[in-house]
């Protein structure tokens, strides 16, 4: 994947058809990852990318700020500096406005694509309980698994809480710990007795099935949306 440097808007040359060149490189980048299926990290690099954008074109300020200042002067006794702003050419202004008024709409095009894509994949998803559930949700296994395939790879995963001024949000954190091919003799409940007798740290583990028959790739595109999914599948439990 191409990369985007954050400060790209006001790194090097600002002129519009450089930085229109420097965006649909990386645009054509991105585009190429999502037809091939590919969301992460494209699709967030995408969007902090377009968040950055839309903050700069609400925010003047925030803009004078990013750009570069030239020292001109400097106290030795108070280690201060001054500086000379880098942005008082109206010419640079309206060019700025210029490459905002194109980079917004066109990465907002390339984010509807990759939400389309995840969409998809999070409408397929089926979430399903492996045993009683135990009351202690925040820790356990992903059993992920895209039929007719009958390899079921395992996550552990970790659930940890964090607060934000006054929200609470849910993160996770998985690790690919083992793999099983279903069969008759080897089913999913097999599976997860295998696990307890395995790693008995966790001797009553919650144990979760996803499914998805979509066939996309597993690391960049499944995965990282299965997570999402159990994380407000639990969630929504624990209100319930």
């Amino acid at each position: 994947m191409k990369q985007l440097d954050s400060d790209w808007l006001t790194k090097g040359l600002i002129d519009f058809e450089y930085k229109k060149y420097l965006l649909l490189g990386y645009l054509n980048s991105v585009h190429d990852d999502f037809s091939a299926r590919r969301l992460y990290p494209p699709l967030s690099e995408l969007y902090g990318h377009y968040q950055s954008l839309v903050s700069i074109r609400k925010n003047k300020q925030f803009l004078k700020e990013s750009f570069p200042k030239e020292i001109i002067a400097a106290d030795p006794d108070k280690v201060e500096f001054m500086y000379r702003e880098l942005i008082e050419d109206d010419r640079l202004m309206n060019e700025i406005e210029e490459i905002l008024a194109f980079a917004i709409p066109a990465m907002g095009k390339g984010l509807n694509e990759g939400r389309e894509i995840y969409e998809n994949v999070e409408q397929s998803l089926q979430i399903e309980p492996i045993g009683l559930e135990p009351l202690y949700t925040d820790a356990g296994y992903i059993l992920l698994n895209q039929p007719p395939d009958k390899e079921t790879h395992v996550y552990q995963y970790d659930i940890t809480i964090f607060h934000h001024a006054d929200e609470k949000y849910r993160g996770i954190h998985t690790k690919k710990i083992d793999s099983f091919t279903q069969s008759i003799s080897n089913t999913v409940n097999s599976m997860k007795l295998g696990l307890i007798r395995k790693y008995p740290e966790l001797p009553n583990p919650a144990t979760y099935l996803i499914q998805t028959p979509i066939g996309y790739p597993e690391k960049e595109t499944v995965m990282p949306v299965a997570q999402l999914a159990l994380v407000r599948y639990l969630a929504s439990k624990a209100i319930n």
